[in-house]
Formats: structure tokens, sequence, C-alpha cells
């Protein structure tokens, strides 16, 4: 009895190391609509856009994610996006591994260095861009903190960024279409 007791709390303990090292939280996928009358802090071009979509891809190694923004303006200084910072979008998706590591790239005369990791049911994602640009440093950094309601329809982001222009927190929700 001793022994089934031992291997039931055994197996339980090994359980939850696994879910603990694999971050197995909510999965993200599909395509979201931002929901600009439920959102806050919206910039301009988000605000002003005629559509705002979000397509998520997600395994159990990666997640990824790529704005689509039609009409609205741009930030002043480029040709900005809602996956960007710094007056400019990221071309193409942004991915991040699930395995709670850093990575780093060579982009945009510089590095981008992104990082994923699970809270309970919230994923934190989060990308250090630096480098230089004509002569003139730079360091753009965003946080989003992705929560899934319990029905998965809503899809609820609170975005911190921090660059020399300022620091600018908002809170994006998108439904899924």
């Amino acid at each position: 009895m001793k022994r089934l007791f031992l291997t039931a709390g055994l197996t339980a303990v090994l359980a939850l190391a696994a879910f603990a090292a694999t971050g197995d939280g909510p999965n993200f996928s599909g395509t979201w609509s931002l929901d600009k009358a439920k959102s806050q802090g919206l910039d301009s071009r988000l605000q002003n856009a005629d559509s705002a979509t979000c397509v998520i891809t997600q395994d159990d190694k990666t997640i990824s994610m790529e704005w689509k923004v039609t009409g609205g303006q741009p930030p002043a200084g480029g040709a900005g996006g809602a996956g960007g910072g710094a007056g400019r979008g990221p071309a193409g998706p942004q991915t991040y591994t699930l395995d709670g590591k850093e990575a780093t790239t060579e982009a945009m005369g510089g590095t981008n260095t992104t990082k994923a990791t699970w809270s309970g049911k919230t994923l934190e994602l989060s990308s250090v861009r630096a480098g230089n640009f004509n002569g003139n440093d730079f360091k753009f950094t965003s946080v989003d903190k992705l929560t899934l309601s319990d029905d998965g329809k809503t899809l609820t982001i609170n975005r911190h960024r921090e660059s020399q222009r300022g620091t600018t927190d908002s809170t994006l929700v998108l439904n899924k279409q």
C-alpha cells in the first residue's frame, strides 16, 4: 500500500514538473481582430485604422505573431505598425521560442533579443532591439502579456513599450475570427 501511495505521489510530482518545464498554457493560435472600443491607449495608427488583425501561430516550441493593419496613419517618423516600435514595425512575423531562453538575431542595424515566459495562463513576450541607425544609437523594449478568456474567444494583450520617444502602455482587446 505504501508503495502505491509513493508511486502515485512521485507520478504527481513528475507531472507537475513536466508542466512547469514545458510551459504548457493556452494556445493563442488563430486570427484575431482588434476591438478598438474595448482597447485602451492605442497609438494613432491603430486608433485610426480601418482594421487591425493579428495572426498567431503556435506549436509546442514557438509562437509567432504577425500584425496586419489597413488604413490609418503611421506614427510620425516612419512606416509604423502594430507590432513594431520606434516608428517602424518588424517585417513579417515576430517569432519567440517557448523554452524560456533568450534568442538573439541580427536585425535592422543591430540585434533583436526575444524571450517568452509563462506565468500561469499568461504568456509574456519580451523583445529588446538595440543598435545604431545613421550614427544614432537606439534601444526599443517591448513587453506583451497575452491572456486568453476562458471561452477562448477574446485575447487581451497588456503592452508596455520603452524607447527614446518615451514609455507607452496599452491594452489591446482582440476577438477571434
